[in-house]
């Protein structure tokens, strides 16, 4: 098959999927995203309206990842699309915009595991393992257990078919994935619980609660935003931010515990772990606090 005959094959198939309201966008020949262009790179352009730091950004071309999948045939079928589908490897879908959740099983362990531990509903294989759909949607999070990452929400799959079985509706089961995480070296089938910011661990912070807890959520969601890349550095000036806000305090302002759910927030969007650590002690100390370094406890 030449590749224009594949490049016209990935466009038929996108186009089926518009039809039925799926926002879709093309990934090239690693199965990734296509980098954004010169105007978007780095986030410059500010980012889409509808990605969790929202901004402005109305570029025709596919850049943003996830945030470009466009339902529009018009967007679809553009020439500022056209050089993208023309080297694209794969075609991709949004969760999120289709109103589904995707758990993408990596490997054979976890589809074993989630064989024992999740209702059935709409299956997919796919190259190493299999995608379970379900209806309804959710935050994403990637490594909630290992081989099994979330889809949903600012996040992108790959498209492989339509799949097997019923679909049923979004678990509890699901639902409560990522608020577990797995340490390296911990034993899969145990995953730990991180530990979150209290007042218990804070007996010398003059703010109240509500407000080191509303300022750590923002920052949380800045950090998960940053899907396609960034995460690490604002992961960096979400700890130095709220770093700074405790420089005043007697303390103890148990900063170790806040950093660990920076760093629990890195690491979901796919940030290895030691780096999530070094660079939010690094936010940590460049506002002048010294904390222990930080562990996702």
């Amino acid at each position: 098959m030449t590749r224009d005959s594949t490049a016209g094959e990935h466009l038929r198939q996108a186009l089926e999927l518009v039809a039925l309201g799926v926002p879709v966008l093309p990934l090239r020949e690693g199965k990734g995203p296509f980098g954004n262009c010169r105007d978007c790179a780095e986030n410059r352009c500010g980012g889409r309206p509808n990605m969790k730091s929202a901004g402005a950004c109305a570029c025709p071309r596919p850049c943003h990842g996830w945030a470009a999948a466009s339902a529009s045939v018009d967007v679809v079928t553009s020439a500022a699309w056209a050089t993208a589908w023309r080297r694209a490897g794969a075609v991709a879908y949004h969760p999120g915009g289709a109103g589904v959740t995707v758990v993408d099983l990596d490997n054979a362990d976890a589809v074993a595991w989630a064989r024992e531990t999740l209702p059935a509903t709409r299956t997919v294989a796919t190259t190493r393992g299999e995608h379970w759909i379900y209806l309804g949607t959710m935050q994403s999070a990637n490594g909630v257990r290992p081989g099994v990452d979330i889809k949903s929400l600012m996040a992108y799959a790959r498209w492989l078919g339509r799949g097997e079985g019923q679909m049923i509706r979004l678990p509890e089961t699901v639902t409560t994935l990522p608020r577990y995480v797995v340490p390296a070296g911990a034993v899969a089938s145990s995953p730990v619980s991180r530990t979150e910011w209290s007042r218990e661990v804070a007996s010398g912070c003059r703010h109240t609660e509500r407000y080191v807890r509303t300022g750590l959520d923002k920052g949380v969601a800045m950090v998960t935003g940053h899907r396609e890349q960034g995460a690490a550095s604002q992961a960096f000036g979400v700890a130095r931010f709220l770093g700074s806000l405790h420089q005043e305090c007697p303390g103890p302002c148990g900063l170790e515990t806040l950093g660990g759910e920076i760093v629990a927030a890195a690491v979901s969007v796919g940030v290895p772990e030691a780096y999530a650590v070094r660079a939010v002690d690094r936010g940590f100390a460049e506002a002048g606090i010294a904390v222990p370094s930080t562990q996702m406890a």
